[in-house]
């Protein structure tokens, strides 16, 4: 039987149940959950970076949309409260919507 050791989205017991094979999970405490929400990130970030298409890509991003969701909460948040967070800090900083490419900055200035 595969080990896997992973946290999966919460329909994959019943995905796995409809093929008929034996299956075991467990509940994660909240420490246990923050942890493999963090690794749960860095792999959907790297499967982002191996996709070969737009639609791959997407279908990663949209992963970790849903892991980001989850460690939104995770940190005492709300989505909306983190949606506000990234709003004031596109208009105190901007967003990346003009493809600014910072070269160097002389600190001597």
């Amino acid at each position: 039987m595969p080990v896997h050791n992973k946290l999966v989205r919460d329909l994959i017991p019943q995905v796995i149940e409809s093929t008929g094979k034996e299956f075991r999970t467990r509940i994660l405490d909240e420490e246990e959950y923050k942890k493999e929400l963090i690794i749960k990130l860095k792999e959907e970030s790297e499967e982002y970076f191996a996709a070969e298409s737009s639609k791959e890509s997407l279908e990663e991003l949209a992963d970790m949309l849903e892991v980001i969701r989850a460690l939104t909460v995770v940190h005492g948040a709300t989505w909306e409260e983190l949606e506000a967070l990234r709003e004031k800090k596109v208009e105190a900083r901007g967003g990346f919507q003009e493809r600014v490419y910072l070269i160097d900055v002389d600190d001597n200035a």
